[in-house]
């Protein structure tokens, strides 16, 4: 607890909030601080005179205006910055392709599943009027799967079984979306989770639901910023703000997150995924102040021992 309380605003903000019994008025204290100094006024720093960050909305991929957007949301910054406005206003900017999509391709005529789920989530954290986002919860909930998920090649490469990808993105949108007491479609969105949730359950958060073998090894590591990739300890901390029972098949997921713990206590970053970044928060290989907030709080909110 004394390490991560001497991390970046963020982790400070987010480890009294979830992890201690500090008062109300500590937290948001801690929380004002985040645009101020640390990560999160290096990532304000970073914007352009235009209001948006990097050379276009979605590109270069990690240092664009979406991304840097979903981190700051991620960080928890307290919303209404002028300049995350801005940023906003780029998104709702992007035209509406044939599916009722936000669509950032520009010879591709459909919009991208994880890209609008990602919208969703960070546009809800920075209430955004509710109108904004109709459009996008519609096209969401229209393209989910039979299998009760989603997958953005839906309507390109004739995708049959949904991605855990792009999944776990629209749910964490979906989550935000109700989280934020936004009310539209709000029945149905529940369902939908709730049939996703199950799509996540029989494939035991990593595994072939046929064969029973890991899907992509690349999920069974810890990485920070997920970016749009899924991994294991990502799918669990979702899950976990999303209120979501304790299941016996999250067992497995459970003990290969606790196996990566190392001798000092903490857990490493394993994974940097690769592309051009503002910053770098934390070292590849290291301890890492994200992923043990995020497992200790796992082990909290689940009563595990460990």
């Amino acid at each position: 607890m004394k390490w991560l309380l001497e991390g970046d605003p963020a982790i400070r903000y987010q480890t009294l909030r979830d992890l201690t019994d500090a008062s109300k008025e500590e937290i948001e204290n801690e929380c004002k601080k985040i645009e101020r100094k640390g990560w999160g006024l290096s990532y304000l720093e970073k914007a352009n005179s235009s209001g948006g960050w990097a050379l276009q909305y979605y590109q270069p991929k990690w240092i664009s205006t979406h991304y840097t957007l979903l981190e700051l949301k991620n960080l928890g910054i307290v919303p209404g910055y002028p300049i995350i406005s801005k940023g906003l206003d780029q998104a709702f900017a992007l035209p509406v392709g044939l599916d009722g999509g936000l669509n950032i391709g520009v010879t591709i005529q459909y919009s991208d599943v994880c890209v609008n789920g990602m919208i969703l989530n960070f546009a809800s954290y920075f209430q955004c009027n509710e109108k904004n986002l109709i459009s996008i919860v519609d096209f969401l909930l229209k393209t989910q799967m039979y299998d009760g998920g989603w997958n953005c090649r839906y309507c390109r490469e004739g995708a049959k079984h949904s991605s855990l990808h792009t999944t776990i993105c629209v749910l964490e949108g979906l989550h935000e979306f109700l989280k934020n007491s936004y009310t539209y479609e709000k029945k149905r969105i529940i369902k939908v989770m709730s049939d996703a949730h199950e799509f996540m359950m029989l494939h035991r958060l990593y595994k072939s639901d046929h064969t029973g073998e890991i899907i992509n090894k690349k999920m069974t590591m810890l990485s920070y910023p997920s970016r749009w990739r899924y991994d294991v300890l990502r799918a669990m901390d979702y899950l976990r703000d999303a209120g979501v029972k304790y299941d016996a098949r999250m067992d497995d997921t459970v003990k290969l997150i606790l196996s990566k713990r190392r001798s000092d206590g903490t857990w490493p970053v394993q994974a940097k995924h690769a592309g051009k970044v503002h910053f770098d928060m934390e070292k590849t290989g290291g301890p890492s102040r994200w992923n043990t907030l995020r497992v200790l709080r796992i082990l909290k909110y689940y009563d595990i021992n460990a």
